[in-house]
Formats: structure tokens, C-alpha cells, sequence
């Protein structure tokens, strides 16, 4: 069992809302990691780095299910025209909740800090100016393509109400700190085992480099 502060909620939400990373765990009895989430829209070309190599999972942007309803973000498993789309059978969830894998049209091949790091901060615009009522379907096709290097995350409707995945938990994180509805998260993964890494590295990681780690259930007791 780790140690857990007192506070590392508001703790969290002061991070995020300064544009920092925190780690957060989801639960021991669901997927059992800790993914590093970002507030999409503070995301620079370090920080892509950092997540390529203190993490190692996969960058994914969470968006909500607002703004992925208005964009017309499908579900990838409703899409994909192969048999491998059909019969999900997830041992953590009833569903994936990947969306379209993007790339900005500003970016060359999408796969480079400089560019994943464009595609993840202007998908954090997109995404603001969905809610403003002035960005729809047609814009985000305009300024992104698929498929890409970032690969988009479609948050459940009522959030951790109906789903309790790092999707909704750094998107319930996000709208308790006043931040667009967008949200970087990566699984952590142990170098020597390639497992999930354990709570108590991810919390010395997080103390070895000031970062604020967070429990899934206390986020839970208190957004949902």
C-alpha cells in the first residue's frame, strides 16, 4: 500500500491549473497503473520527450464526450472494417474508449516531440473553442487528419459516473480545475519487468521529481 497525502487532490488540481504533470492511479482491480496526465494544452516538445521516456506507454489525448460528440469523433472498434474490431472481450472495462488516431496538417511525419507536441496542444484549442459553439465537425477536419500519431480518447458521458478509466478520471480532474475538456495520459511502465509500474515506484518517482501522485478512489470519492 502506498502513502497518500493528506490533500493530493487539491494538491493536483493546483498542478494542472499551472500547467503540470501529475501521476495518477487508477485502481488494483482494473487496469492497476499509474498514468502521467498533463493538461493538453500546456504540452511542449520536453514534455513529449519526458512521456516517451519516464513513462513509455502510450500519449493519448482524452477528450470529453461533448466535445468529441461535436467533432464527430466515432468509436475506433465501431469503425474499423475487420474482424479483429468484432468480440471485445476486455478483462478492466466493457469497452475501449479509443477514439481516431490524429495528426495536425501543420505537422510532417507526426511522430516527433515538435510535432505530437503541436497536434496535442491545438487538439486543447479545438476543444475550448468546441464549448465557445464556434468549432464543429468540418474545422476539426480542416485542421487535423487521420490517421496520426495521436490517438484520441472519447470520455464516457457522466464521467466517472458511468466510467471510472484514466480517460474520465484526468478529464473529471481537468473540469474541476477549470481546464478545456482535453487531457494527455501515459501509462507508466517498469523498464526491467515491462509491466505496469508498481504504486510505490510511481509515487518515488513522483517524489523524486516533485510531481503530485494521486489515488484513483480518492478522486472518485470526491468528483464523482
Amino acid at each position: 500500500m502506498v502513502q497518500r497525502t493528506d490533500d493530493a487532490l487539491s494538491s493536483a488540481l493546483s498542478a494542472l491549473s499551472a500547467g503540470e504533470p501529475i501521476l495518477v492511479h487508477d485502481f488494483d482491480d482494473r487496469e492497476g497503473e499509474t498514468d502521467v496526465v498533463y493538461p493538453a494544452g500546456a504540452v511542449e516538445p520536453a514534455d513529449v520527450a519526458r512521456l516517451r521516456n519516464d513513462a513509455g506507454g502510450l500519449v493519448c489525448v482524452a477528450l470529453s464526450h461533448e466535445v468529441s460528440e461535436e467533432l464527430g469523433l466515432p468509436f475506433l472498434d465501431g469503425v474499423i472494417d475487420h474482424p479483429t474490431a468484432a468480440d471485445h472481450e476486455l478483462a478492466y472495462d466493457d469497452r475501449s474508449s479509443f477514439s481516431l488516431p490524429v495528426n495536425h496538417r501543420d505537422t510532417f511525419t507526426g511522430i516527433t516531440d515538435e510535432d505530437r507536441a503541436l497536434t496535442i496542444t491545438e487538439l486543447s484549442a479545438a476543444a475550448e473553442r468546441v464549448l465557445d459553439g464556434d468549432y464543429g465537425a468540418d474545422d476539426f477536419a480542416a485542421e487535423f487528419r487521420s490517421p496520426g500519431h495521436v490517438n484520441l480518447l472519447r470520455g464516457a458521458p457522466n464521467l466517472l459516473s458511468d466510467r471510472q478509466g484514466h480517460t474520465e478520471l484526468g478529464l473529471a480532474l481537468a473540469a474541476e480545475a477549470d481546464l478545456p475538456a482535453a487531457v494527455v495520459v501515459c501509462e507508466m511502465l517498469d523498464d526491467e519487468s515491462g509491466t505496469a509500474l508498481s504504486p510505490a515506484a510511481a509515487l518515488d518517482y513522483a517524489n523524486r521529481h516533485d510531481l503530485v501522485y494521486v489515488e484513483g478512489m480518492d478522486v472518485v470519492e470526491r468528483l464523482a
